[in-house]
């Protein structure tokens, strides 16, 4: 009760009206309150994730497809296997790939590993374009695969829905050996 006492004289009848008014306001207070419905939506859907190619010592610049090995592979919309990853933007988002391999290829074996990238337009596969970065306009030739790390990006714009396919220029001369090779793609999309 002390308490109360020095309180009361600090602060006055009046300031203890004050506090206990300002208490009554607070509790008095409204609130309200919205919900959110988030639905993700994917843009990035792989399509064939393995492939395997013959490769022969002494290839210089042969050109292979994933999928599809040797030759551009028949586009099949319904079957994932006729195309290496696809890309369908809405109204509101664009989307950028990266490609590169999760390991530098043996420079040792290869004299060239050039990877490029080909879409569907429609009718036939068309080259699409590389960009350095995921939002840049710095184009590039191909992704290196013989440097660790060297990636590019292609970009779609909104309200596009584009199948892609990989192709691969190597050469594999620089040894007489048959051990088997694996190379590993990997995509990261940008949206």
């Amino acid at each position: 009760m002390n308490q109360f006492r020095k309180l009361k004289l600090i602060l006055g009848a009046k300031g203890i009206l004050c506090i206990v008014s300002l208490t009554m306001v607070v509790l008095a207070l409204v609130t309200y309150s919205a919900t959110v419905t988030m639905t993700p939506t994917r843009q990035f859907t792989i399509g064939a994730s393995s492939a395997s190619w013959t490769v022969y010592v002494n290839d210089v610049n042969k050109v292979e497809y994933l999928p599809g090995g040797a030759s551009e592979p028949t586009f099949n919309a319904s079957n994932p296997d006729t195309y290496a990853f696809k890309v369908i933007t809405d109204a509101n988002r664009n989307c950028s790939i990266k490609i590169e391999l999760t390991t530098a290829m043996n420079s040792s074996k290869f004299s060239n590993f050039n990877i490029t990238t080909k879409y569907w337009t429609g009718a036939a596969w068309a080259d699409a374009t590389l960009y350095t970065t995921a939002t840049g306009s710095t184009t590039k030739p191909y992704i290196d695969g013989l440097v660790s790390s060297d990636a590019g990006y292609i970009q779609q714009g909104v309200s596009t829905t584009k199948y892609y396919l990989i192709e691969v220029t190597y050469s594999y001369d620089k040894v007489d050996e048959t051990t088997q090779v694996t190379a590993t793609f990997q995509y990261t999309p940008f949206p």
